[in-house]
């Protein structure tokens, strides 16, 4: 059994995601976050999480937290998904470089393009050209950025661009690609299930 740490509409919401598209048992247990952006809510104590953020999950006595690390695991863990490259297979290499840029290039431009940060920074604002340049780039030659396989790198690059797409320009292509990570099956049974965890966490 996998136990999810989980705050409605934030970045622990895609592992639900992710857990729909493994179809393993797992069960939510619902944490209070403080956020940022709203100045709302605090740190749980129940929440193992190292700075009682989200996500964390426990997975057969072991604590992981932070989505790039909760995914890299569970894939790998799990290869019978597909959602992976495993160790060996020659896009393997292109994978984790997906990842890695998801987590040091794509959520520092996002954050840039929310918070206004642009128009004060060309240093920012060249990496965040950067980033669409290269997300257009991977999606000129297929449907997912590693072509025709979505892969847990597409889950958490959909995501963030779902979250966060008034950061980046009007483009169609990327457009498409959110619309595309969102309409799978997975992805549309974590979202109501994370409108159930709210109301949870609400009541």
């Amino acid at each position: 059994m996998i136990t999810l740490f989980h705050a409605p509409q934030s970045r622990s919401s895609r592992i639900i995601w992710l857990l729909e598209e493994l179809s393993l048992p797992y069960e939510i247990r619902p944490v209070s976050i403080f956020r940022p952006m709203t100045g709302e809510g605090q740190g749980d104590a129940a929440n193992p999480h190292p700075d009682k953020r989200v996500p964390a999950i426990l997975h057969d006595g072991v604590l992981l937290a932070e989505s790039v690390a909760i995914v890299l695991h569970l894939l790998d863990t799990f290869p019978q998904a597909g959602l992976a490259p495993a160790p060996g297979d020659p896009r393997r290499g292109d994978y984790l470089t997906w990842v890695a840029w998801y987590a040091t290039e794509l959520e520092p431009a996002l954050f840039a393009g929310l918070s206004g940060e642009l128009s004060a920074s060309p240093q920012k604002q060249r990496g965040h050209d950067a980033v669409v340049a290269r997300l257009r780039a991977a999606l000129a030659h297929g449907p997912y950025v590693m072509g025709s396989q979505f892969t847990g790198a597409d889950l958490l690059i959909g995501s963030a661009l779902a979250f966060g797409r008034r950061a980046f320009p009007a483009d169609d292509a990327i457009d498409s690609y959110v619309e595309r990570c969102r309409s799978r099956p997975a992805a549309i049974r974590g979202a109501a299930l994370d409108d159930q965890s709210g109301l949870q966490a609400a009541a």
